[in-house]
């Protein structure tokens, strides 16, 4: 079933000192569910841009995003922060974790937002740790982990939410080999047995070995 439907894309950036940079430069592109893909290209290809144009962090110049249907230029601010929080999990190079939080509390953090019982931000961050190895780590805050095990506890966050897809930019960059392996066989895992759907933008080789669909972007281009 296609989840993601991008019509003529298209990303300037303009601040008016500069010449401006034409980032994404009319992309056509579906997406459906269940799948396991990287946006793989070169520094300021526009993968990034195109990722957080797909999550709503950035709006486009000109063209459609269409995700189940809904097409997301046509949300007004408020609505779009609703859409992402309920159908979009994102998985970050930096991690992005609350310090002051335990591992738990930054799974349970977006439930809480959408107003879910204590009880089933209980139930889920549990079953969710557990499901990345963590299950042992659940009171731990961010300074008492790994890096490996950090963006882990990133991956169950953006799980929590039930979303449609999953976006992850960069998600190995600061990771060692042996974490890299951990978390790429997790998210493969989930994807495999849960259908969840993973969308990279890498360099690395590793993610681009285990994707199962491989997208090229230069100069803001599929190539």
């Amino acid at each position: 079933m296609k989840i993601i439907e991008i019509k003529d894309l298209v990303k300037i950036y303009d601040d008016k000192k500069t010449v401006p940079v034409k980032a994404v430069n009319g992309i056509n592109l579906d997406f459906e569910e269940g799948e396991f893909t990287a946006i793989v290209g070169p520094s300021g290809s526009g993968k990034t841009t195109l990722l957080n144009m797909l999550g709503g962090l950035d709006d486009p110049t000109s063209g459609e995003i269409n995700i189940d249907g809904i097409n997301m230029g046509g949300l007004k601010n408020k609505e779009k922060i609703d859409f992402r929080m309920r159908n979009i999990g994102f998985v970050f190079q930096a991690y992005n974790l609350i310090p002051v939080l335990t591992a738990k509390e930054n799974v349970e953090f977006i439930m809480h937002l959408q107003g879910q019982s204590k009880k089933a931000r209980d139930q889920r961050s549990k079953e969710l740790l557990e499901a990345v190895g963590l299950g042992d780590r659940v009171n731990a805050r961010p300074g008492k982990l790994s890096g490996g095990q950090q963006q882990r506890v990133a991956v169950a966050r953006a799980l929590a939410s039930k979303p449609k897809f999953i976006l992850a930019d960069e998600p190995t960059a600061n990771l060692d080999s042996k974490s890299t392996e951990t978390l790429l066989d997790i998210m493969e895992h989930l994807n495999k047995e849960e259908n969840i759907t993973f969308i990279f933008s890498t360099h690395d080789a590793r993610v681009v070995n285990k994707a199962r669909r491989v997208i090229t972007i230069e100069d803001g281009k599929i190539s």
